[in-house]
């Protein structure tokens, strides 16, 4: 009896801990949004380049998914301005500082394989380099998001693998691929982010 209790109190502070630690700048409606950017910038590119086998197609490609690119970051980090602004106390600030650090390799490291893979034409690697990026970054942010998320990441980055070692290069630049990935993973991890939102405001 004393062992059990002694691990129902271990498990409650695990859990006391993560919620303080968990940060809070990210918005559900926002990452939503962003897969809902997604999501219009598949069906762009199923009107005007669905399938790019062509330098024209692969260059509308390439502003499609840049345009989205910027849009994303827009919806998702001018929610995080807005939260830092009005909301943030000093220990999510702090959190915020964290949350970027763990973020930048991924970031970094996503950017430099896109411009050398860009430099040498090989367009059709670039979505795997971009779904095993974010999920690295995901991973990275692990302990500082809700729980559900590390399945989502774990998606990215077995996803970006697959496109990565994929023996038809016309499959990554396909239209439906990067609204699959990004579109619904977005989505998801709003949902996630929402309910975790719901949990910690409920009485």
């Amino acid at each position: 009896m004393e062992v059990e209790r002694a691990l129902a109190d271990l498990a409650e502070v695990r859990d006391r801990l993560a919620s303080v630690q968990e940060f809070r700048g990210y918005s559900g409606v926002a990452a939503a949004a962003s897969g809902l950017a997604a999501i219009i910038a598949g069906a762009v590119q199923w009107v005007l380049a669905p399938y790019p086998n062509t330098p024209a197609q692969e260059q509308t490609y390439l502003q499609i998914w840049f345009a989205c690119l910027v849009t994303a970051l827009a919806i998702n980090y001018g929610a995080l301005v807005i939260w830092y602004v009005r909301s943030a106390g000093l220990h999510q600030r702090s959190l915020t500082r964290t949350v970027g650090l763990a973020i930048i390799p991924a970031i970094a490291l996503g950017a430099v394989l896109s411009l050398a893979l860009m430099g040498q034409h090989l367009i059709w690697l670039l979505p795997g380099v971009w779904y095993a990026s974010y999920g690295m970054g995901l991973f990275s942010s692990r302990a500082l998001l809700p729980r559900g998320v590390i399945w989502v990441a774990s998606a990215f980055g077995l996803a970006g693998a697959a496109l990565l070692l994929t023996t038809n290069p016309q499959l990554p630049l396909s239209f439906w691929v990067m609204p699959l990935g990004f579109g619904v993973g977005q989505t998801v991890i709003g949902y996630f982010l929402s309910q975790d939102r719901k949990k910690q405001t409920a009485p």
